[in-house]
């Protein structure tokens, strides 16, 4: 009998696949989203911005996109994006340092943050929680470093659903896979994508989540016919 896969198991490959993708993953977001991923940052960036937050926390920033719109947006406040995979933070530095914007950009697990409880005002994370071996466990985290009276902004992928969701099930499942293979050299990296997708709550499911985590006030909006969402909760 083959053994389960561990929560080290899934950290050590994801880690790996990421580091792999990295000098291709910003031209393969923009290509396989079609460029909307920029507008699904952005209205996230909005809705984290709304309180005029002074401290935020990106977590899974990846090469920072969202991290660097916080920042764009709001340059008084102090805007810091951790994540688990060197090459990611590599080039997320590189960008920081070629648009002129100071962003603290930190190596770090989003299962175990290496911050004091109660940090930050606004916690983000962008297209990271579904690569989470726990995903409550993520979202209990994340409620540990928000201050009472803070926000955390979850963008990601739902599993699609109707007549539009299963249309882009299939490029998701058939194409994806193709295009992200030959740009990236790495096809099963864009096998994995699908797959964490397909495998990922519901929006109903992930706003429980967030009530369960200790979180109030949760609401979700879904994002070009439900491609993307945007989930957001305050902690009380």
């Amino acid at each position: 009998m083959v053994p389960e896969p561990t929560p080290n198991d899934k950290a050590a490959s994801v880690r790996a696949m990421f580091g792999a993708i990295a000098r291709r993953y910003d031209l393969l977001n923009r290509l396989l989203s079609l460029g909307l991923d920029r507008y699904w940052r952005l209205e996230a960036a909005q809705v984290a911005l709304e309180k005029q937050p002074q401290r935020i926390l990106d977590v899974a920033t990846g090469t920072a996109d969202l991290a660097l719109w916080l920042k764009r947006y709001r340059p008084e406040a102090e805007v810091v994006g951790v994540d688990f995979v060197p090459a990611m933070l590599e080039l997320a530095r590189r960008k920081a340092a070629q648009q002129g914007l100071a962003v603290r950009l930190e190596e770090g697990d989003g299962l175990n943050l290496p911050y004091p409880n109660e940090s930050f005002d606004v916690l983000t994370i962008a297209y990271g929680l579904r690569n989470f071996a726990d995903y409550q466990r993520g979202l209990s985290e994340f409620y540990r470093v928000l201050r009472p009276g803070g926000r955390l902004v979850v963008l990601e992928f739902p599993p699609p659903e109707g007549a539009f969701g299963r249309l882009f099930g299939l490029y998701f499942r058939r194409v994806l896979p193709l295009i992200g293979g030959l740009v990236s050299g790495r096809r099963s990296a864009y096998r994995y994508l699908p797959d964490s997708v397909l495998q990922f709550p519901q929006p109903q499911a992930l706003a429980a989540m967030l009530y369960q985590a200790g979180f109030n006030q949760v609401r979700y909006k879904l994002q070009s016919f439900g491609v993307s969402a945007i989930h957001v909760g305050e902690r009380p």
